[in-house]
């Protein structure tokens, strides 16, 4: 099913068929601030398999992130963490980044790597934030692949490409062709394992 959401204005009714879908297990293709992602629910573990069956590798050695509205779910499923790592985060979010985390025993086995480690990632687009909002808790969630920039940019293709594949494709404007920058902050000394579109200089 593909479905427009406006990207501004985010209608309820809307973000409220697509959270149902994600509470009965589904697989969106939903917009954030860089390229689309393919998401379901943390806690549908069949929904974490599918993803995983699409993209064609292991949960724990995926790269899966944990989309949030704000960061009012750290406490929930990362470690306690440094009062600087905290202020990073609190500058850089909401934006183009992944921050990965030291994972706490309240993140499901299936998506946690065998470094114990998640990958947090607030974008900066309403429709997304809506969604988590709406849901109560993160949205797992990997890049689409693609050979072609049109492939994780443009709804439309992308529904044509995986309308057999997940439940709902989010039409919320072309995407952009850039990923998030990740960065590692279970060390004290920050690593960028990914330079994507948000800037680093820390």
């Amino acid at each position: 099913m593909l479905i427009h959401i406006h990207p501004t204005d985010p209608q309820p009714r809307l973000i409220k068929q697509v959270v149902e879908t994600l509470q009965n297990g589904g697989i969106i293709i939903y917009p954030t601030d860089t390229i689309y992602g393919l998401g379901c629910d943390i806690y549908q573990t069949k929904a974490v398999e599918r993803i995983c069956r699409i993209k064609q590798m292991d949960p724990k050695k995926a790269r899966l992130s944990f989309v949030c509205s704000d960061l009012s779910h750290l406490s929930n499923f990362a470690k306690q963490i440094s009062n600087s790592t905290y202020r990073i985060l609190r500058e850089h979010l909401p934006g183009p980044y992944t921050f990965i985390l030291p994972a706490s025993k309240q993140v499901p086995k299936i998506v946690q790597s065998k470094k114990d480690t998640i990958g947090l990632r607030i974008p900066d687009n309403r429709i997304v934030q809506a969604l988590v909002k709406a849901l109560g808790h993160p949205i797992l969630s990997t890049t689409l692949p693609g050979a072609f920039i049109e492939d994780y940019t443009d709804p439309e293709i992308m529904y044509e490409n995986y309308q057999n594949l997940v439940d709902i494709v989010i039409d919320g404007g072309i995407g952009g062709s850039v990923p998030s920058t990740i960065i590692d902050c279970t060390d004290d000394a920050y690593e960028v394992i990914r330079m994507g579109a948000g800037e680093w200089d820390e």
